[in-house]
């Protein structure tokens, strides 16, 4: 078995107290021992990586995502537009979507979240039309040959607008149908042991998109299946209005009605919570996927991060779907988290240090996931390498603080499980151009269809 020790970095976050300055030794699988400041291993080393030029960090872990929104970037109909309108707006044209347009597009997010140090990457598909029933196990088949580590979220929509829902009809699915596609998935392909490569969570769409009875059945299936639950909740004040209207109770008290209130739930965006809340959802220990750049495009408001931790929610970081993003930009999403956070509370209140906790330790936490987020010995060895050779990076003194403040936007190593995924800032196995043109013509025939209609 092969040992590798990345050696003397130039700059290394652990998310520990630890001194890893000599740098870290990976053997298989896992990290067995980090290096001290001017020290050598104890392990017996076969292979040696200089990293004297590279920052090294956790491999980035990616809590909440749409792939297949790759396909629909700067779509003309939904510009400027707030949530309700702008996903009236995509419905329509989503609801085209075919297995190419599933498999390319998720293949195309995976390679720039790899290219942007990310290792572990969540998504939540919930549009299955007619004729993509097997989108889950498209992305599975995606993921497995990149060797990224993916948790997929079985999402669902079965509330439609006659119904009083927001999705148009041809757009959901029946809930028994859900269920036993669930069911299925996790039989399939959710792994339970330390180091799991692929996951499967449930996710029903929203409250404004599935009915009480099936976020109900969720939860008993998730408990009993113990796996993950994930959906939106508190996005906008829309929503708010919503369940005060369909449910009689808001948000997080409709989310406890229907027994999700647990530490197997995380939930993306979490902005609109009062202070009650926030202390009700960290003594259910559930998980919140901050997606600041999706917010601000959207008008959506900026979440509480500080309050939420302090309360004990396990607060990661999400690029959100790349209709509303538009990118899948991990290592620039840190950096907007950072600033975003700090338009809250002010400049010396969130720093490069937390903002990178939300990204690595604070996304795996949120997931159900202990295995990952960290540089430390026992742990997966996912890890990312950046170096700091562009003009943006010029002058700069701290490189750890340069990676955000300057603004990194690629990885120039990445490691997954012990493996190199990517190598000289290039996705290995991956022909980058026919991905590029696959993916163009994909999204053309997704725009013309929807035209057609």
């Amino acid at each position: 078995m092969e040992t590798v020790w990345i050696k003397n970095p130039l700059a290394i976050y652990t998310g520990t107290t630890q001194d890893a300055g000599g740098g870290i030794v990976v053997q298989g699988s896992r990290i067995v021992e980090l290096v001290a400041s001017n020290q050598e291993p104890t392990t017996t080393i076969t292979s040696v990586i200089d990293a004297s030029q590279h920052v090294v960090t956790p491999g980035l872990v990616n809590a909440h995502h749409h792939f297949y929104q790759t396909l629909t970037r700067a779509y003309p109909d939904a510009l400027n537009k707030e949530l309700f309108h702008w996903l009236k707006s995509l419905y329509p044209v989503w609801a085209n979507l075919d297995e190419e347009m599933m498999s390319v597009a998720t293949e195309l997010a995976l390679v720039e979240l790899l290219l942007s140090g990310c290792t572990t990457a969540s998504d939540h598909h919930y549009l299955i039309p007619t004729g993509l029933e097997h989108a889950i196990d498209l992305q599975v088949e995606a993921a497995q040959k990149l060797g990224i580590r993916a948790i997929f979220t079985r999402g669902s929509m079965s509330l439609g607008e006659d119904d009083g829902g927001l999705p148009p009809r041809h757009t959901i699915q029946t809930e028994q149908t859900i269920v036993d596609d669930s069911l299925r998935l996790i039989n399939s392909y959710h792994q339970r042991e330390d180091g799991a490569m692929t996951q499967i969570a449930l996710a029903p769409c929203s409250p404004f998109s599935v009915t009480t009875d099936l976020m109900k059945e969720t939860a008993r299936i998730a408990k009993n299946e113990s796996v993950m639950t994930h959906t939106h909740l508190c996005e906008t004040l829309d929503e708010e209005d919503f369940c005060l209207e369909k449910f009689g109770l808001r948000p997080v008290d409709y989310l406890e009605d229907v027994g999700w209130l647990n530490e197997r739930t995380w939930l993306a965006h979490g902005i609109h919570f009062n202070s009650e809340e926030i202390g009700r959802l960290g003594k259910a220990e559930v998980g919140i996927s901050h997606c600041p750049t999706s917010n601000m495009m959207l008008a959506s408001g900026i979440c509480k991060n500080n309050e939420l931790e302090k309360a004990g929610v396990k607060v990661g970081l999400g690029v959100d779907g790349s209709a509303s993003n538009d990118g899948s930009n991990l290592i620039a999403e840190v950096r907007m988290a950072m600033y975003l956070q700090r338009l809250r509370y002010g400049s010396n209140n969130v720093t490069h240090f937390d903002a990178l906790r939300w990204a690595t330790s604070g996304s795996a936490r949120a997931m159900g996931r202990t295995d990952i987020g960290e540089l430390a010995v026992g742990k997966q060895a996912d890890l990312a390498m950046f170096k700091l050779d562009d003009i943006r990076f010029s002058g700069s003194h701290d490189p750890l603080a340069a990676l955000l403040l300057c603004g990194a936007q690629q990885a120039d190593r990445v490691m997954v499980a012990g493996q190199w995924r990517v190598h000289d800032g290039a996705v290995i196995g991956v022909d980058m151009p026919q991905l590029i043109e696959r993916h163009k013509a994909a999204a053309l025939r997704l725009r013309q269809k929807a035209l057609s209609k």
